[in-house]
């Protein structure tokens, strides 16, 4: 039997306790939040993903209000850590220093510096570390990845990802608008994008980046060109600064020699395929969500070691840097190269 432990109990902390519920061979065994409003079964619908709604049955659940307490309290063998991004490479590494395999939730960190402490924590833990970049594991972007790289349908024109909430409206004085805790919305929701570009494609040579600024400062939408030296166009686009009203979007298109493939996830049809023999079809994808898929390749991970990860604690990394760049060049008005962020000096960005 694996025990687990949630470390935050927010919307993603429940998300979490969900999914490692539905594993056999799996007890959550202990939850830790300091805030204890974060257990009252009458504020779970928190998130714009469904998935975390409705009661949780704690009752047999050792509760806590302190990461140490509990690591020193409860025999785990791993963690999910849910909590708010600025203590996510603290909490990682007391929990691999205590011997745990850790799934973090994304991003890996608020900076490059943060992230290299977490690997290093890795290396001496010996344990598995998994950041939660579910867009990897989300069954519409699984079987993008697979037809892009199959190359049936030729190789890739261009390729547009859009990712659009109300976030800094719905969340307002939130840790989540706060971007010295949340980094913002870059590093809380556009980094979704920025992951699954660098995951189809690999790493960027350079990005060109250009931002609006929320009234309060921060940036609330971005769009993102990386290139890769070659004659396809990538882009991204995020953004919270959506009104309540609109809700939630993501969704792709991405253009191939002979076939086109679009997904909506608010869309009935959600994964077409469009041939360049006038057909029009829908994909069938595995069911199940994002997370409930990569914290089943999780559990699998940490039971087998010989399971491949999907994602490395060094690529969460290179996503980190890629990110970095991402900003930078908003910053600046121009392309800049993510190889300017492999040096000592910085380290401390994103």
């Amino acid at each position: 039997m694996l025990r687990v432990g949630i470390v935050g109990f927010g919307f993603m902390g429940r998300m979490h306790y969900r999914c490692w519920k539905a594993l056999e061979g799996v007890e959550v065994a202990a939850v830790c939040d300091a805030d204890p409003q974060a257990f009252d079964d009458t504020n779970t619908n928190r998130g714009n993903i469904a998935g975390a709604e409705g009661g949780v049955d704690l009752s047999n659940v050792a509760i806590h209000a302190d990461l140490g307490r509990m690591l020193a309290r409860e025999q785990l063998d791993a963690v999910s850590i849910t909590v708010p991004t600025y203590l996510h490479a603290e909490s990682t590494v007391a929990a691999l220093e205590a011997g745990l395999h850790v799934l973090c939730e994304k991003p890996m960190a608020l900076d490059l510096a943060e992230g290299r402490r977490m690997i290093e924590a890795v290396e001496r833990s010996r344990r598995v570390l998994q950041i939660g970049h579910c867009m990897r594991f989300w069954p519409e972007y699984v079987k993008a990845k697979e037809i892009v790289e199959r190359g049936t349908y030729g190789r890739v024109i261009a390729a547009t990802f859009q990712r659009l909430a109300a976030t800094a409206a719905r969340k307002a004085g939130g840790w989540f608008t706060d971007e010295r805790r949340s980094g913002g919305m870059p590093l809380d929701l556009h980094i979704h994008d920025t992951d699954f570009v660098h995951y189809l494609f690999g790493m960027p040579r350079s990005v060109s980046s250009f931002g609006a600024p929320m009234p309060n400062g921060g940036l609330g939408h971005m769009a993102t060109r990386y290139d890769y030296g070659d004659e396809k166009l990538v882009v991204a686009e995020g953004g919270w600064a959506m009104m309540p009203p609109f809700g939630f979007q993501m969704r792709f298109h991405i253009a191939l020699e002979r076939a086109t493939l679009d997904f909506d996830l608010h869309r009935e049809v959600k994964l077409r395929l469009s041939t360049a023999e006038g057909e029009a079809s829908e994909l069938k994808c595995e069911g199940g969500d994002g997370y409930s898929h990569e914290i089943a390749h999780f559990a699998c991970r940490i039971g087998d070691r010989n399971v491949p990860a999907v994602i490395t604690p060094e690529d969460a990394w290179n996503s980190l840097r890629i990110l970095a760049a991402e900003r930078e060049s908003a910053r600046l008005g121009r392309e800049v190269r993510i190889d300017r962020f492999e040096n000592e000096e910085c380290r401390h960005a994103v």
